[in-house]
């Protein structure tokens, strides 16, 4: 897998286009309508994940602390259907937790996910925050990962 890891003035209009297209027929096409572009995408740290011939595989972004909650937060996390249940998503949040603790050392992390995917980032540290809730019709709970309180962190 090679990885691309840029903020969004550093896309170019290949990555962002792939990356739009992967996001629309994941969480529009398979979850059902919602607004993808949420202007938080120029804000954000982007992870493009392609495979043997160029094809995007793997996506996540990463807001920036302070504008989405207090700190970064992890969101957007897709894999190509063609390649769930082989391990890329896991590879997929290896690589991006080691992208965040190199932009944000020591630095908590937080995720809006599918509460069903609960367990699933369990297992890279994150323990619920709060009580599940709807967003676009689909269970989430919202989850945190290790770090100082963010009353260190302004």
């Amino acid at each position: 897998m090679q990885w691309t890891w840029a903020r969004f003035q550093d896309l170019g209009v290949d990555n962002l286009y792939d990356a739009l297209a992967l996001r629309c027929r994941v969480f529009i096409l398979e979850q059902g309508p919602y607004l993808d572009p949420d202007g938080l995408d120029r804000h954000a740290w982007h992870l493009l994940g392609r495979g043997e011939g160029g094809t995007l595989q793997a996506y996540l972004r990463v807001v920036d602390p302070g504008a989405r909650c207090a700190e970064p937060s992890i969101g957007r996390v897709i894999t190509a259907g063609e390649r769930r249940r082989s391990g890329l998503g896991r590879q997929l949040m290896a690589e991006g937790l080691q992208r965040c603790a190199v932009a944000w050392p020591g630095r908590a992390l937080r995720i809006s996910a599918q509460a069903h995917l609960q367990p699933f980032y369990g297992e890279f540290g994150f323990e619920p925050v709060g009580v599940p809730y709807l967003e676009d019709d689909i269970p989430h709970i919202e989850m945190r990962r290790g770090g100082p309180s963010d009353a260190t962190h302004p």
